[in-house]
């Protein structure tokens, strides 16, 4: 039942939700006031009838006796028009006016009588009244009996009016609640029509920001999701032609080879002597190397694009050091290998850190001249961070080319003509990024190019 409940309230829309809430409070707040109003306003004219009762019973027994046929009586009586009045003894006869009518009584009154009992004050339910009775002399109580009509009407009009009252407080509620969820929930509401635009028409445009409330931080929150969302795309986007444009130009030059060996195999073609066969396989096979260096580093790049949470504990040494053997392997035997380094560890991504070495140190073999020199070195600088230096002894960067080195498939004029997929040092700069740490580029004082990789970490 109650989960029913539960179900069919979160069924309700926000607003209707804010509005029942805004009304439920205001009815419980009234309902609460109104409750304390009634108790106080009926404690107070009920000890007010107590005590016009004790007045009355006081000053009737009190007041001057008359002779009434040869009866004495109590003054009081012919003044006690709108109460009922009388005498009670112990032997349960009771002394009225004439023409009036008797106040009821009960075994209370009769030990009033009696002098046991000082006061006897109780209401009857029968006829509606009030009844007091106090000692007159010996044997003898005197009775006092006022209608409760009056206090019972006053406190019906008091529970209608607080009834109006708490109706009308509840409405207003409601209405203001629904005013305030619909001013209040506009930011919601804005948030929820850019969802939807965003889900129909991939339309990332921000959202209008007014005022500085929670709404406000969180729509600030959405625009900058959207901001990132937009540059994500972006990115992809780029990457996307960027590559197409980098493997159309190797997959034309494969194809118009193969077309070439395909077309001088007919009968009626030309032959190709052996040298112009051996130089096509020669183009076809470095086209080959070139599209799967290309591939690898897409896939890369986009593995490094992924979010990942990075925990292993990584000996940075070992890492430069794999890296190290590996393009020591693939560079000419004329280069030489300078390397340096000191003890450093991190908690990082060991395979993405050591490919990003590699690609530093290919990068540095790649512009050598025959018998130069790379330099590896692996020091910890002054802000507890340590510093990863690929410095070569090639050309170096040109200024034009140093803002753009980082950029995916950018390529200076000098390195077009190189073997290469343009996408190493963005792999470099995202792996650096992705622990926490920087990439820069910069000339080595032996005058070629010098790449630094910070990373934070320990000695």
């Amino acid at each position: 039942m109650i989960n029913t409940a539960n179900g069919r309230f979160q069924r309700v829309s926000l607003r209707a939700r804010v509005t029942l809430l805004a009304a439920f409070c205001v009815a419980g707040v009234v309902g609460v006031v109104s409750l304390g109003a009634y108790m106080t306003v009926s404690s107070n004219l009920d000890e007010q009838l107590n005590l016009s009762l004790r007045e009355r019973a006081r000053s009737a027994v009190i007041a001057p006796r008359v002779n009434n046929n040869v009866t004495e009586i109590p003054g009081a009586f012919l003044a006690a028009g709108d109460v009922r009045i009388g005498l009670l003894n112990v032997d349960r006869e009771m002394l009225y006016p004439k023409g009036t009518t008797a106040p009821p009584w009960q075994e209370g009154d009769l030990e009033v009588a009696a002098g046991t009992k000082l006061e006897n004050l109780w209401d009857d339910p029968r006829s509606g009244f009030r009844v007091i009775s106090v000692p007159y002399d010996d044997d003898r109580a005197m009775v006092i009996a006022q209608s409760m009509g009056p206090l019972n009407t006053t406190l019906g009009k008091l529970s209608v009016v607080l009834f109006v009252i708490s109706g009308l407080g509840v409405l207003v509620a409601a209405v203001a609640g629904t005013a305030v969820a619909r001013t209040g929930l506009r930011p919601v509401q804005r948030l929820t029509e850019a969802t939807e635009r965003v889900a129909m028409t991939g339309d990332l445009r921000p959202i209008p920001v007014t005022g500085d409330d929670e709404l406000a931080r969180l729509t600030q929150r959405f625009n900058a999701m959207l901001v990132a969302v937009a540059d994500s795309q972006e990115r992809q986007r780029r990457l996307v032609a960027d590559a197409g444009h980098e493997l159309r130009t190797p997959l034309t030059s494969m194809r118009t080879n193969l077309e070439l060996l395909l077309a001088s195999e007919r009968p009626d073609a030309p032959t190709l002597s052996d040298q112009d066969k051996a130089e096509i396989n020669a183009d076809v096979r470095a086209q080959l190397d070139e599209l799967t260096t290309l591939i690898g580093d897409l896939v890369e790049l986009a593995r490094e694009d992924a979010p990942q949470v990075v925990h292993e504990p990584v000996d940075l040494v070992e890492v430069v050091e794999r890296a190290q053997d590996r393009a020591r392997r693939r560079a000419p035997a004329d280069v030489r290998f300078d390397v340096r380094l000191q003890p450093w560890s991190l908690l990082g991504d060991s395979s993405a850190l050591e490919r990003a070495v590699l690609n530093l140190l290919d990068n540095a073999v790649k512009f050598s001249p025959p018998g130069g020199v790379v330099r590896l070195e692996l020091r910890q600088v002054g802000d507890g961070s340590v510093a990863l230096e690929v410095a070569d002894s090639g050309p170096g960067i040109a200024d034009a080319d140093l803002p753009h080195v980082f950029e995916r498939f950018y390529r200076s004029s000098e390195a077009r003509t190189l073997p290469g997929s343009g996408l190493g040092l963005a792999i470099v700069k995202q792996a650096a990024e992705r622990h926490g740490g920087a990439a820069y580029a910069g000339r080595a004082p032996e005058g070629g190019a010098l790449f630094t990789l910070r990373l934070p970490g320990r000695p």
